[in-house]
């Protein structure tokens, strides 16, 4: 794996005929590696990955740590983020990796009712790799799944409910079918009310995963719950994967659903390459 940007003192060495110096980026010297020790191309460690996607950290003085909305999406190069109803077609292992990776670092993982039944959602595992880390940032040992639903049209006998680390919530609206609200909390799952009607309010849903002390959100799509977010203007990041490939059909992009008055502009955080795979991260401006 390859960082493309921002211009280290690593990638700048790596440049065609290239050296180290005039390109470098203020205080990058040396980072990652030794000067002119190691390649640039290389298999990035779990712990280098977990610091290049950290999430940010309180503002100076306040201890208080605000919540922080990361999606993680993967697209073809025609814009499909799925192949057959699956995003896994369209991955590689390096992809794989950083979706552990930014599991890890969560503490919950929001997902749409729809991504849960196509992609068969299991619990999120703990991992030794991060257990000591996790431990350090006042996590659990794995994070919560939250499952964005109206309906409440899911099978609670999945391993999702019957058998999570950190019991699975339920974000649903006031007006949700109480028969439904009740199976769910048979099955062990927590109903969290985030929104008026039948439905869940974007904003609100952050503001009540952060009252449960969850403020490093992920979410894994789908992309109708992507849109959602993006129009109500609560998503901070988003970390997509490149992939170099073309499947044509009529797959979904990667957001869906409502459209903005005005394009959101966000800015590049970071970008490395393995394989043709490109993999960003995007900040709100």
């Amino acid at each position: 794996m390859r960082r493309l940007f921002p211009v280290t003192y690593e990638t700048a060495a790596q440049a065609p005929g290239g050296s180290a110096g005039a390109d470098e980026a203020p205080g990058e010297r040396g980072a990652g590696t030794a000067a002119g020790d190691a390649p640039a191309d290389r298999e990035w460690s779990l712990a280098d990955l977990a610091a290049a996607y950290a999430y940010p950290e309180p503002a100076p003085g306040t201890g208080a740590r605000r919540p922080w909305l990361r999606a993680n999406m993967v697209s073809t190069l025609d814009g499909a983020a799925q192949h057959e109803g699956h995003s896994q077609p369209i991955s590689n292992a390096a992809d794989m990796r950083i979706f552990g990776t930014l599991r890890a670092l969560a503490d919950v993982i929001v997902v749409g009712a729809e991504t849960v039944r196509q992609e068969g959602y299991r619990p999120a595992r703990a991992r030794a790799e991060f257990a000591a880390a996790r431990q350090t940032a006042g996590q659990g040992p794995a994070p919560a799944i939250a499952v964005v639903t109206a309906g409440l049209e899911l099978d609670f006998s999945l391993p999702l409910f019957t058998s999570p680390q950190v019991p699975t919530l339920i974000l649903t609206g006031a007006a949700a079918a109480p028969d439904r609200v009740a199976a769910a909390e048979k099955a062990g799952a927590r109903v969290v009310v985030a929104g008026e009607g039948v439905g869940v309010d974007p904003a609100r849903a952050v503001h009540a995963l952060a009252g449960l002390g969850h403020t490093r959100l992920l979410t894994e799509g789908g992309p109708r719950l992507l849109g959602q977010l993006v129009a109500a203007e609560v998503l901070d990041e988003l970390c997509l994967t490149l992939s170099p490939m073309l499947t044509a059909g009529d797959a979904q992009r990667i957001a869906g659903g409502p459209s903005v008055a005005v394009p959101r502009r966000f800015e590049l955080v970071s970008l490395l390459e393995e394989e043709g795979f490109l993999f960003s991260r995007y900040r709100r401006s």
